[in-house]
């Protein structure tokens, strides 16, 4: 299984939703990142991603972007061969 690490703040609608979609797939751990209790986290987020909203989600290296488009990768089929390292 891929490492996934999410960018968070505590109180996110879409971080919960993203951290559900992502253990129904079996992902046992997430590192997390809390932007809102470490500003320098949020900058270094910001420098890598280019956005400013949370959730940002990546799995292993790759950038998945949110929770909308962990969602799309889900519908497209494509976001369980990420998990497994398959690309």
């Amino acid at each position: 299984m891929a490492n996934v690490r999410m960018y968070s703040t505590a109180f996110c609608p879409y971080c919960q939703r993203a951290e559900m979609l992502l253990k129904s797939k079996g992902v046992a751990e997430i590192e997390k990142i809390r932007i809102d209790v470490d500003p320098a986290r949020r900058d270094e987020m910001m420098k890598m991603t280019g956005r400013r909203t949370v959730p940002q989600i990546y799995i292993d290296e790759h950038h998945v972007g949110g929770f909308d488009d962990l969602a799309a990768l889900d519908r497209a089929g494509k976001l369980d061969p990420l998990l497994r390292g398959e690309t």
